[in-house]
């Protein structure tokens, strides 16, 4: 029997995150463990028709004792993907940012993907890699238009795309790759708060159907690398 890989999502209970876990089950045939702060959102994804493969956890990813309960909850599974697409968004003008802020931002943004990778690596490893999945923004992606009230976010995701190279180096003799994706207009949420009354191209299920693939197969091709999925940008 062929073994149905195991996929982490983090922020699984709305937009890009939830589309994503929905591809991996219905497409790809993937058991998931979706995570989000969402008890209510996550019952509703476990309670769709043909969700047996879903398993859900919810959980703060930016208290410090989220990777251990990740963890426990896998347990000595191989762990074939994790999906880093929990975010948090503040919108603010320079000058309006206090310490609290910034570290709030940047501990879900960058910290938690950082520290769940990091308590994981044993169960990632093997043959096929496990592949570590960073879903970024074209806000943080090198030379990219820039926008106002956006310096927290754009900067932390410019840190994931960072970190998802250096796990890549630091994971490819332990059979683990990692990658990034900086993602452009979506409509989700999240963009309806940053660029209010705009109207994005690509939908969340539409993405979420990439990024599940991406998770899947994107490993055998590409290891550190930082690509930008966006055909508009705000």
């Amino acid at each position: 029997m062929v073994e149905r890989p195991l996929i982490i999502v983090t922020g699984a209970s709305r937009g890009i995150g939830r589309e994503t876990a929905n591809a991996l089950v219905h497409e790809h045939g993937a058991h998931v463990l979706a995570i989000s702060r969402d008890q209510s959102a996550l019952d509703e994804l476990r309670s769709a028709p043909d969700s047996t493969r879903v398993s859900t956890l919810a959980l703060d990813l930016s208290q410090p004792d989220a990777p251990a309960q990740v963890q426990q909850v896998v347990g000595e599974r191989r762990v074939h993907g994790v999906v880093h697409n929990a975010g948090l968004l503040l919108k603010k003008p320079l000058g309006a940012y206090t310490a609290e802020d910034l570290h709030r931002v940047f501990a879900v943004n960058v910290f938690a993907p950082l520290l769940l990778t990091q308590a994981l690596m044993k169960q990632l490893a093997g043959d096929p890699p496990g592949h570590v999945l960073h879903i970024a923004s074209m806000g943080g992606f090198q030379d990219s238009a820039k926008f106002p009230g956006l310096a927290a976010y754009s900067s932390s995701k410019a840190a994931l795309a960072c970190l998802a190279q250096c796990i890549a180096e630091e994971g490819k003799d332990r059979g683990v790759r990692s990658n990034c994706l900086a993602i452009g207009s979506v409509a989700t949420e999240m963009l309806a708060a940053a660029f209010p009354g705009y109207t994005a191209p690509t939908t969340a299920t539409e993405m979420g159907r990439f990024v599940a693939r991406f998770v899947i197969e994107g490993h055998k091709l590409f290891n550190g690398k930082v690509l930008p999925v966006a055909s508009t940008t705000p």
